[in-house]
């Protein structure tokens, strides 16, 4: 089983390549990153999503499951450059997980937003091969790659060994994402985690934040709050993928599964919500995680992340943490040699893959 962490700006795109239980070869796509990932025009370059697809293609296997966790351009941009340039990308798609506004309208029986609606209507642009006047959900659904499920908290999967368990969204976060979600996306709607704060230590972050400040902001923003996050465990190991999540609502999930200080979730790695912000990051989910292994999953672009608080909260709350970017420049500024002075076990990487 490989997990590559791939080059995303400053989104999400993680490969998980495995054998199931009848050593057929399988692939499981998290998240397509922005134009770039797939390829970027501006540079006649391809990206490393692009390069994953054509292997997948060449090897005659697909992407068994797509999962889009929500529908920020950092997460969506790279899918839609996909299928924009690949006529035949549905060939290499099994299933995709996706809560479309309409999912959602039709599953509750609400109105639906239609500043949200247009988002997705991006694919009538686009040529497909399929048809030019069709939408993203028509696409899926004629090509036979979406079941149409709304996919949300408390919801199991398990099949041919892979086993996956939804901490969020619950319904009020997709309800509210219907209501709530009017802006365009963009630059000018990331949430917070705008502050710079990398020529600070680890240890002054530390020591001058207090209990009150750490629970004083969050990331509520409709969008991020209807990520899908989940546990997913494959040959008997456990990863924690949180997506751009609300920390506190992905520990109360965490919490309900029986998970506590006295009996964490042990996972190979946590990939750290919406690429380090601070808002994101807080002590009661760190507190029932166990692991040495956080992702950071961004180039630094446009909204300063990862927040060095973010990982002074995590190496306050475990010394040996190791931490893994994908782009070598944002490692080498945001820890210093006073860091790996004061805490001596620390490690950072630019990690590209994860065997197992």
């Amino acid at each position: 089983m490989k997990i590559k962490f791939l080059k995303a700006s400053k989104g999400d795109c993680f490969l998980i390549s495995f054998q199931d239980e009848n050593n057929v070869n399988r692939n499981i796509l998290i998240d397509g990153g922005v134009n770039e990932t797939y390829f970027d025009s501006v540079n006649n370059r391809d990206g490393e999503l692009k390069y994953e697809i054509e292997r997948i293609r060449k090897d005659k296997e697909k992407v068994d499951l797509l999962i889009l966790t929500h529908i920020d351009n950092d997460h969506i941009l790279g899918l839609l450059n996909w299928f924009k340039t690949d006529s035949e990308a549905y060939k290499l798609i099994g299933n995709v997980w996706f809560n479309s506004g309409r999912l959602i309208s039709d599953t509750f029986k609400l109105p639906s937003n239609e500043d949200l609606d247009r988002e997705f209507k991006i694919f009538k642009n686009t040529d497909t091969g399929v048809s030019e006047a069709i939408d993203f959900e028509k696409y899926l659904l004629d090509n036979q790659i979406w079941e149409r499920k709304l996919i949300r908290k408390g919801m199991t999967f398990s099949e041919l060994g892979v086993k996956i368990e939804i901490l969020t969204p619950e319904k009020k976060q997709l309800k509210r994402l219907l209501k709530e979600y009017r802006k365009k996306l963009g630059e000018n709607v990331y949430t917070a985690g705008h502050i710079k704060d990398w020529d600070e230590s680890f240890m002054s972050l530390i020591q001058s934040e207090t209990p009150k400040e750490i629970y004083k902001k969050q990331d509520y923003r409709a969008a991020n709050c209807s990520s899908i996050t989940f546990i997913l465990t494959i040959q008997g190991k456990k990863f924690l993928f949180l997506a751009d999540g609300n920390a506190i609502k992905i520990a109360n999930a965490l919490k309900e599964k029986g998970y506590s200080k006295q009996n964490p979730i042990h996972v190979e790695f946590m990939k750290v919500s919406h690429h380090g912000s601070r808002n994101n990051t807080c002590k009661k989910l760190l507190d029932i995680i166990k692991t040495d292994n956080y992702l950071m999953s961004t180039d630094s672009t446009s909204h300063g992340r990862p927040n060095k608080l973010s990982l002074a909260r995590i190496l306050s709350n475990n010394p040996n943490a190791v931490f893994h970017f994908n782009y070598d420049h944002v490692k080498r500024a945001v820890i210093s040699k006073q860091d790996f002075k004061d805490f001596k076990f620390l490690k950072a990487f630019v990690t590209k893959e994860f065997p197992y």
